[in-house]
């Protein structure tokens, strides 16, 4: 395989398979939070309140506290959700 041929299966691979970052729930806003799929206008506004109210949260499944979640929605969101550096544990 030729450079050229090994730089575009590269730029394929990259481009097919995208980086994934978890959204951060602690700092996002709320464009940021309406992004993920599963997550509208409403839930992602609650997300923010509640943390605004309660401060930041130590675990995902601190949103069982959020108006609109319940265990099989969060249980859906963990993999695109984080509090902070570590990804969310299943």
């Amino acid at each position: 395989m030729n450079k050229i041929q090994k730089c575009l299966l590269v730029l394929a691979t990259l481009i097919a398979f995208p980086a994934f970052a978890a959204v951060n729930i602690n700092t996002a806003s709320q464009s940021e939070l309406e992004a993920v799929k599963g997550l509208g206008p409403a839930k992602a506004k609650a997300i923010i309140e509640y943390r605004e109210a309660n401060g930041n949260f130590k675990h995902l499944d601190e949103l069982d506290h959020v108006k609109g979640f319940g265990r099989a929605s969060i249980d859906k969101l963990k993999g695109e959700l984080s509090v902070g550096s570590e990804k969310a544990r299943n």
